[in-house]
Parts: structure tokens; sequence; C-alpha cells
């Protein structure tokens, strides 16, 4: 049986010196290659405080983090680092798109930034990739031309250029209309199913989180609940243009 892409193991993250605030205390969790997790809980659970963690972004004060098999806790920075870009990919509510750039240059930054240049392969890539979430006639387009959710597109597009097993979304659809939200969650769904790539999305959109094939609900730092869920029909064909 194959391990588990992300394993959580008793996890404390405690803030202050002499008063101190556990933000996460105690938490265990196990993710498996090809899910797409919904992380729930009302503001102040922890579950940015996760994502930061499971993210290598910062480290837990007590427990371990195993990710696609590497124990993080012994790792220095730049061993962090190294396993952070081959491993995750991030999606944010705001965007954080590099105005000045086109969107096809968003969506290169990634690889550019580890290789140090650009080059034809990397743009093959990018240009694929923002053709199959629908932006093929945008590539040029500077991403201040573009609406919230052709900008998210652009986000999640950046997200899987260096082939992440693992995505993380914070509140990927927080500013976007119905209509933008479902269009963005169902790109995820597809890239789920046709590429296997895991995804945790932090949501507090109910309409997202059942459309998940699980639920973990954190209350107070802590695990309260963890739903699996019947996995949920694909939308109408046409809803995302064009495909892969």
């Amino acid at each position: 049986m194959a391990e588990p892409l992300l394993v959580v193991e008793a996890v404390v993250k405690a803030y202050g010196e002499r008063v101190t605030t556990r933000a996460l205390d105690g938490v265990d969790l196990r993710v498996e290659a090809g899910e797409l997790m919904a992380l729930v809980g009302r503001s102040g659970s922890g579950k940015s405080t996760l994502l930061n963690l499971i993210g290598l972004l910062d480290r837990p004060t007590e427990g371990r983090i195993l990710l696609n098999g590497t124990d993080t806790q012994p790792l220095a920075d730049r061993g962090l680092t190294a396993l952070r870009a081959r491993t995750l990919g991030f999606i944010f509510q705001f965007h954080h798109l590099l105005p000045a750039f086109t969107a096809l240059e968003n969506v290169m930054l990634p690889a550019w930034g580890h290789q140090g240049y650009p080059d034809r392969a990397m743009r093959t890539d990018a240009e694929a990739l923002l053709t199959a979430v629908g932006l093929k006639a945008h590539l040029h387009h500077r991403t201040t031309e573009l609406s919230g959710g052709e900008q998210q597109r652009v986000a999640i597009a950046r997200a899987l250029v260096r082939h992440p097993p693992l995505v993380l979304a914070d509140e990927p659809t927080g500013n976007l209309d119905t209509e933008s939200a479902d269009a963005v969650f169902e790109l995820m769904r597809r890239f789920n199913r046709e590429r296997g790539t895991t995804f945790i999305v932090v949501t507090h959109d109910p309409r997202i989180a059942e459309r998940c094939d699980r639920v973990v609900t954190l209350v107070d730092g802590r695990v309260q609940t963890d739903v699996a869920q019947a996995p949920a029909k694909p939308t109408a064909p046409g809803a995302i243009t064009p495909s892969v």
C-alpha cells in the first residue's frame, strides 16, 4: 500500500512566551494522493496556520509533518525550500499576480525563478496550461486587463506549471461571484481527476466544501470531524473549455 502524500502527526503550533496560545493543539491528518479535500472551520480555528505548516512556510512547535515521504522536521531552510519547490503549488484568495507581467509570464514565473532563465519548453507548458483553463485568447494580456475569475484561472495555471503533486488553495473562490467560483472549483476538480493532482482547499463556502471528496473541520486548533463524501458529479459539458 502506497504511503500517504501528507502525514501530520500530533502537530502543535504555539505563539507567545510568558503566556502561550495554541493555534493548533495536537492535529493528526493523513492525505492520500489524488484527494480533493476541504479544510473548514470558523475564523481563528487554525486553518491558515495549518496550511502554512503544510506549505513549509512555518515550523510546528511540536509534532512532525511528512510530505511525499520526507520528514520535514530535520530539514534546514534550504532543504525546505527545495522540497516546497518540487512538491507544492499555491493558490491564494488574492491572486498575487504581477501586474506588469502578462498572463503567460506570470504562469512561467515559478519555473523561470527555479531555472534562472526562460526557455521554449517553459513557455510551451505555460501556454498549454492557460489554454486548459480557457485563457488561450489572453496569453499576452496583462493581469490588470483580466476579470477576477480570469485572474484566478491564471493563478491555478501558475500553481500547476511545475506539476506539483499537492496544491494548497487558501480561499480560492473567496472574492468571486457564484458563477466564477463554480468555474474555478471545476478547474481544480478537473486537474484533480485528469492529472491526479491532490488539492487541500481552505474555504468558508459550504457549496464548495460539499463538492469535495472529504471535509475536515477544525475547531479551536483541533480536528473535530473528518468526513468522506460521495464524489461530486461533474458539471455539464462545456462549462470549462478547452480540455487538456
